[in-house]
């Protein structure tokens, strides 16, 4: 920042005018003689990188090292998921007593916040904030591998993943689909990250709050309609226990899914983050 003096000429020392003494001369001495900061000189230590900053270069690294589309291998799956479950609410600058998660009105469905981190083609960083009883519907995440950590509260998990018979062409078929149900709990911050895949770990899924809670969330790649990768909602019609000629084993469940709309009462609405900045270098 440049500083000028009052009348807006800077003051000027000129030496012509400048009394010839010995102290002056040895105070100009003096000045001469002090070192100049220079590559010699310290420099000060650079700030150590905050955990979104660690987050987005673990998934940029991983992500676009992997290819378009393309699964991450087993090292780089780990590697992001390290991170994630490192990270805490504090290091996203987020509590749960944020207007975010407050039910305006206590019978209506409460509306849910997403906070946009960063986007690219190859993965995007987000955290969902759902109020009491917020629910975010069954959809799905065509050719996707995502990872969520729950931040704080406690929600129910309800997932599914295609039968064998039809994870090939699902989108082929019509009416209901045939799919296996992976996950059907509570899951209870702190907890590890949860990962899924485009045919595995439970690609479609429901959250519905227990209470306060956040989501963040990566997704790799992220939804684009143009690359084939569109954001499906479904409805659960009916329990199944056969198919076909094929019993079921009994510890499995399986479910038939039709797609749907989103429900009308579903209010997504996008919020500024006002947490630690990525720096994209």
């Amino acid at each position: 920042m440049r500083v000028e003096s009052s009348g807006g000429v800077p003051e000027l020392e000129d030496s012509r005018w400048a009394p010839r003494d010995a102290g002056a001369q040895g105070r100009r001495r003096q000045r001469q003689r002090r070192p100049r900061r220079g590559a010699g000189a310290p420099q000060p230590m650079a700030a150590p990188a905050t955990a979104v900053q660690r987050l987005f270069e673990a998934c940029r690294e991983v992500f676009t090292g992997a290819g378009p589309g393309a699964v991450p291998p087993p090292a780089g799956v780990e590697r992001i998921k390290s991170v994630l479950d490192s990270i805490t609410a504090a290091d996203v600058r987020l509590t749960s007593n944020m207007s975010y998660f407050r039910r305006v009105d206590p019978h209506g469905t409460p509306k849910i916040t997403y906070l946009h981190l960063y986007k690219c083609e190859a993965f995007s960083i987000g955290i969902f904030c759902l109020p009491s009883r917020g629910v975010i519907p069954l959809h799905n995440h065509p050719g996707m591998t995502v990872f969520s950590k729950l931040l704080f509260g406690a929600m129910h998990i309800k997932s599914y993943d295609w039968a064998a018979a039809q994870q090939d062409t699902p989108d082929q078929l019509q009416g209901p689909h045939l799919a296996k149900v992976k996950v059907d709990g509570i899951l209870t911050a702190p907890h590890e990250t949860l990962v899924l895949y485009p045919e595995d770990g439970g690609n479609m899924h429901c959250f519905t709050a227990q209470n306060a809670c956040a989501v963040l969330d990566v997704l790799g790649p992220p939804y684009d309609d143009g690359s084939g990768r569109h954001c499906q909602y479904y409805n659960v019609a009916s329990s199944a226990i056969s198919v076909g000629s094929t019993i079921v084993p009994g510890g499995d469940r399986y479910e038939w899914l039709e797609e749907s709309e989103p429900p009308r009462d579903f209010y997504l609405v996008g919020s500024t983050y006002m947490g630690p900045r990525i720096l994209d270098h």
